[in-house]
């Protein structure tokens, strides 16, 4: 954290507060958005869609919450980031309203896609914990990665069979405009994680290096380009799951309550793995680390294709996958804090970001697609497991140290 930054700021923003608010924004934006594919069945149902239209919305959606990240964080970066997270909070809320209104699929794409797919870039963990590498010391910084993706994971576990219980008592439309109020009070508690335009941060990062440089020395550093080409994996397999696994259950003969119960357990465990990444990211190697969390998410999606279908091994599937679910997200952050400084780290890891977005767009929207094509998910499965092999090998070559700039002129 800057001089600048730490005298600058007002005394009740502590690194406790900071936390806190952080981890209360991470678990209102990501919860509603987790429970998507609960909406699968009526919403098509209602308009007599088949899945690949929610799914492209959805698929949608995860676009451009990728191709939103590096610019709001490049805007945040810049003339700082309170009103980034007030714009991304109305537009989120907005997208909702609008999805209980669209019987074109067209409005739906605009509203579950581009709405709250821009809105997510402005409001998501991702910039969560960028402001966490701005505001927090560096001691604190890993740790608090893995609280703020923890408390994401705490939304998931909370708003899966929150969802549930809502669509059964007043209805899909109901439903989604009261997941919609979650929105207010991301409002308030952004005040905490505001900074100030053209904040100083590490020493680490040339103080007057411009944004096209960043983006520059960036892209030309080989460790930053695996990283980056590694995470489209992670965003290919958890936005699969997210969207589709309510629907597969459905499909294996599985009470509904299944889906949602996995969904949560995937959240509920992630708490534990986030955490446990969090503090491990400061002690273990993180390249290390990653490949490790990409291997076993094959293994387990392997293991689960093979199980006997049933209840138990399904929410076997989910406690594991929880696990592995956002712990790649503290190990991959710090290393772009770690190679590149926290001058420019909001874009840098929305860039990051946007590679796992893409994946997460392919795994959403080819699941709609093959699935009605061919009527099975088994494609997608398998090359969820395909792409986990190939990204635990991308990782391993990462250095792990800071970029290497030339002095700076006396």
């Amino acid at each position: 954290m800057s001089q600048l930054e730490a005298t600058s700021r007002p005394d009740w923003r502590t690194p406790a507060v900071i936390i806190a608010a952080g981890c209360v924004i991470g678990f209102l934006s990501f919860g509603p958005r987790s429970a998507m594919g609960f909406f699968m069945t009526p919403i098509s149902t209602t308009n007599g869609w088949g899945r690949d239209v929610l799914a492209l919305s959805l698929s949608i959606q995860n676009l451009l919450w990728g191709v939103a990240q590096p610019f709001m964080g490049g805007i945040a970066d810049r003339f700082g980031s309170l009103k980034v997270f007030w714009a991304g909070a109305v537009m989120y809320a907005l997208g909702l309203v609008l999805m209980t209104v669209s019987t074109n699929p067209w409005v739906m794409h605009v509203g579950s896609g581009v709405l709250i797919g821009l809105g997510l870039g402005g409001v998501s963990f991702n910039l969560v914990l960028a402001m966490f590498g701005k505001l927090l010391p560096p001691e604190k910084r890993s740790m608090a990665s893995g609280f703020g993706t923890a408390a994401s994971s705490a939304g998931q576990f909370v708003y899966a069979p929150l969802t549930i219980f809502l669509i059964d008592s007043v209805g899909w439309q109901s439903a989604i405009l009261l997941l919609s109020l979650s929105m207010v009070p991301i409002l308030v508690m952004a005040m905490a994680l505001r900074t100030k335009p053209q904040a100083v941060a590490s020493v680490s990062a040339a103080p007057q290096q411009s944004f096209s440089a960043a983006i520059g020395e960036a892209f030309r550093h080989p460790s930053y380009v695996l990283l980056v080409l590694g995470f489209f994996t992670c965003g290919f397999q958890l936005a699969f799951i997210t969207v589709h696994l309510p629907a597969y259950v459905a499909d294996l003969k599985q009470p509904a309550w299944v889906g949602g119960w996995t969904m949560a357990l995937i959240g509920l465990f992630n708490i534990v793995g986030s955490l446990s990444a969090g503090w491990l990211g400061s002690r273990l190697p993180r390249r290390w680390m990653l490949a490790v969390i990409y291997f076993l998410r094959s293994v387990a999606i392997l293991a689960f294709l093979y199980a006997p279908a049933s209840p138990a091994t399904t929410l076997i599937f989910g406690a594991a996958m929880g696990l592995l679910w956002l712990s790649t997200v503290p190990p991959t952050a710090g290393l772009v804090t770690l190679m590149f400084g926290t001058s420019y780290l909001a874009m840098l890891y929305g860039f990051a970001f946007f590679s796992h977005q893409v994946g997460g767009f392919l795994g959403a929207y080819l699941g709609g697609v093959l699935y009605e094509r061919t009527g099975s998910y088994d494609v997608v499965w398998w090359l969820s497991i395909v792409l986990g092999v190939a990204s635990a090998i991308i990782n391993i070559p990462i250095r792990e140290k800071p970029v290497e700039r030339p002095a700076p002129a006396a």
